[in-house]
């Protein structure tokens, strides 16, 4: 039996709400793993009663991979708005395909910038893992991001590495005293992004009111890292209604209960 999830507010609220929006790993999906079929099947079931939006660190090929093309055929993709790179990008489902809303876009001089900053810590703090996984710091367009084992790492591998946050926050320490004037903060399993000074979900969830024209007051967020200093945080202290979760096998009974109390 699926144990409960912890919510900040009850579920029979869910039916005032227009929007439901996800965290994507961890809350939708392993990290960086494709959308299991009963995980598009409910995501189906919920765009027949809401908009869905789903917001994240990864780009948009990532989330074409784990979510956009893991959808079946019956689902209402102009009702899903797409977030990657922690929101400074969207997508949207128009005249039968995906089109970019905006993308908000480092230069060339910032991006080098934050490179030589990585760098820099990863010596000065000498966190080297014995193997890695591909790359280990990727260039988004609108956030860097340093993955520690690399971004091909197995999820094993990255659930044992840094599970009480303790390794990347020292890095982070070192890093915004590199790079003041960014935000950096603690993403995925393994990983630390680096956006434009006060992004976060809250700045993506801001971003989604003013392009969807919902009120915030109209949204719900759902994540598994709703707590302070996780990566989903920034949602309640924008003052959403929030349902955190362990796992996607509680965010299926989330969206169950959600389509229930919509029909």
């Amino acid at each position: 039996m699926v144990a409960q999830p912890d919510m900040d507010h009850a579920l029979p609220e869910a039916n005032l709400k227009e929007l439901v929006a996800f965290d994507l790993d961890g809350t939708l999906a392993e990290s960086k793993q494709p959308l299991k079929e009963n995980m598009g099947e409910a995501l189906a079931d919920l765009l027949s009663v809401a908009q869905v939006a789903v917001i994240s660190g990864g780009d948009w090929p990532q989330f074409e991979k784990q979510v956009a093309s893991r959808l079946p055929a019956r689902a209402d993709l102009s009702r899903l708005w797409l977030m990657p790179t922690t929101g400074t990008k969207l997508f949207v489902y128009q005249d039968g395909a995906w089109r970019t809303v905006y993308a908000e876009l480092f230069d060339e001089e910032q991006k080098a910038r934050i490179f030589r900053a990585f760098d820099e810590a990863l010596a000065a703090t000498g966190f080297v893992p014995e193997r890695t996984w591909g790359e280990r710091i990727e260039d988004r367009g609108s956030q860097i991001t340093f993955s520690a084992l690399g971004q091909q790492a197995p999820i094993e591998a990255k659930e044992t590495w840094d599970p009480d946050f303790s390794k990347r926050k020292i890095i982070q320490a070192d890093l915004r005293r590199r790079l003041p004037g960014l935000s950096i903060n603690m993403g995925g399993a393994t990983s630390i992004d680096i956006t434009r000074e006060g992004v976060d979900k809250a700045y993506g969830l801001k971003r989604l009111r003013d392009e969807s024209g919902i009120s915030l007051d109209a949204m719900m967020f759902i994540g598994d890292a709703i707590f302070p200093g996780g990566n989903d945080y920034p949602a309640k202290t924008l003052g959403l209604d929030t349902v955190m979760v362990r796992d996607p096998n509680e965010t299926l009974s989330v969206i169950a209960a959600i389509v229930a109390c919509n029909r």
